[in-house]
């Protein structure tokens, strides 16, 4: 049950095997990239020249994370940060639009989730799935690998652009932030199904729909 406290998952060690297999979850995923990538479109180029009408910098955000096997790879998202943002290194992302980093345009998209869009593009290569545990960055996987090296479980399947850790722990800008979501991804990979993905596609979108902070 979506519901699930964090109390009776902390038992979780082992991974079950999933019921539904790689290439059905695989041909799911192609289907609908393919066709959100063209519905969306229209509303990415508004925002695509937005983000450049404000500064005059680059539109796509790429940053490399780490997915499945323990690979890296290349995430794309509409920039929504100054481009001076992380200058002096990696830093978490504040919750909700209180990060003064962000650009005016950048807090709207993050408020309504617009910036993940171009992640499409990361399913439809392979990179991603649309449901999945959200991938991170080496620099603080080493960080929470030193508080809780279960954290390697999960390169058994695809990052997701969204989760079920992203719907009840939002932004991680804290470390204890970083580790209940590991708990809570743990519990997703060893109950994962096709009924439990629905659910989790559909209340994500219903948080977009209502502008709902996750």
């Amino acid at each position: 049950m979506i519901g699930q406290s964090i109390q009776s998952i902390q038992t979780i060690e082992t991974p079950q095997s999933s019921v539904m297999s790689d290439a059905f979850i695989r041909l799911r995923d192609i289907l609908i990239s393919v066709f959100s990538l063209i519905i969306f479109s229209p509303v990415m180029l508004v925002l695509a020249i937005l983000i450049k009408l404000e500064d005059g910098g680059t539109i796509l955000f790429r940053q490399e994370r780490i997915g499945r096997g323990g690979k890296p790879f290349k995430i794309l998202k509409m920039r929504s940060m100054r481009m001076d943002a992380e200058e002096t290194g990696p830093q978490l992302s504040c919750e909700g639009g209180d990060d003064p980093r962000l650009t005016k345009v950048g807090a709207f998209m993050r408020a309504h989730h617009l910036d993940e869009m171009p992640q499409l593009w990361n399913v439809l290569k392979g990179d991603m799935a649309f449901i999945g545990y959200r991938p991170e960055r080496q620099f603080f996987i080493d960080k929470i690998m030193e508080h809780d090296s279960r954290y390697k479980l999960l390169y058994q399947i695809r990052p997701g652009v969204t989760s079920y850790a992203t719907l009840y722990n939002g932004y991680t800008d804290t470390m204890e932030k970083m580790l209940r979501r590991l708990e809570l991804d743990l519990y997703y990979l060893n109950h994962r199904s096709f009924w439990f993905d629905l659910k989790i596609l559909f209340l994500t979108f219903k948080g977009i729909v209502t502008g709902k902070q996750f």
